[in-house]
């Protein structure tokens, strides 16, 4: 599946969906519109931005009526303008109601974090660094939130806490110290799996590099610091860089050498793309 969902779990995540917003039929529609009512309407893009999300969209109008025709004038991960038309339907009104709202919150917020994502990305465009997302993602929605920032160019760090051991300031006050805490997490996973730990300091930077770590993640340093690490752990570990990351300084971090940079607000604090449903009226 595209989306790193299986087709069922998806199919799953749709029906909870329309059960919140279609728990006893579209009250509005079936009132006042026939059944037998047929309609042609168009997915509109009241904005640019980088679409994720028409599959998604598509699955919800199938999953409502398998025989309403769904026509993809873009596919994800293409740039779009504001008014583009992305999508022609084309079926029973009603079916098409039903599914507007829901498809449509899939589709608005999954190309949103595409949008931010691929900012980022072309911030740092020349240089030899990757974007990657955190797990700050909505509950329950991961999979498809980290598919929308593979759409946008950017790329997953871990998907859960069962991909790679990630020792942050947390493990480390129940355990002691960033030595003891890499030998413990050697021993039990061996080569199996990376070993990454968040760093505060240079200190605790050559702590972790002794210690064997595989990943340092510098969290919350400023530039000069961030430099610092560079010139002593290139060649030793892979160096990411977390914490206060803006559009407005990450070309400036990108310029440090730094192998990947995580970034929460991908999928916390993205704006939703302003997208419509309009059916078109009969010539």
């Amino acid at each position: 599946m595209i989306t790193k969902m299986t087709e069922k779990e998806l199919e799953n995540l749709i029906a909870r969906a329309l059960e919140e917003d279609v728990p006893q039929g579209d009250i509005t529609s079936e009132s006042i519109i026939p059944e037998d009512s047929v309609s042609k309407a168009q997915i509109l893009a009241k904005e640019e931005g980088v679409l994720a999300g028409l599959d998604v969209a598509l699955m919800v109008f199938q999953h409502i009526d398998p025989s309403i025709y769904f026509d993809k004038k873009f596919k994800d991960g293409d740039k779009f303008k504001e008014g583009d038309v992305l999508a022609i339907l084309e079926g029973k009104t009603i079916s098409i109601l039903k599914g507007e709202r829901i498809a449509l919150n899939f589709l608005q917020r999954l190309s949103g974090i595409a949008t931010l994502t691929n900012k980022f990305v072309e911030a740092v465009k020349g240089y030899n660094v990757k974007i990657l997302d955190t797990r700050k993602t909505t509950p329950c929605l991961r999979k498809l939130e980290k598919y929308a920032v593979r759409k946008g160019g950017g790329e997953n760090h871990r998907m859960s806490l069962s991909d790679m051991v990630l020792i942050k300031d947390n493990h480390l006050v129940v355990v002691g110290s960033i030595r003891e805490a890499v030998e413990r997490a050697r021993e039990k996973v061996g080569d199996r799996l990376k070993i990454e730990v968040e760093v505060k300091n240079i200190e605790e930077l050559k702590e972790a590099i002794e210690a064997g770590a595989d990943i340092v993640m510098l969290d919350n340093m400023d530039i000069s610091e961030i430099k610092k690490a560079v010139k002593i752990a290139k060649d030793e570990v892979f160096l990411e860089v977390s914490g206060k990351v803006t559009l407005d300084n990450v070309k400036k971090i990108a310029k440090t050498g730094i192998d990947f940079i995580s970034i929460g607000m991908l999928t916390h604090s993205y704006k939703s793309i302003d997208i419509s449903l309009e059916i078109l009226k009969e010539e």
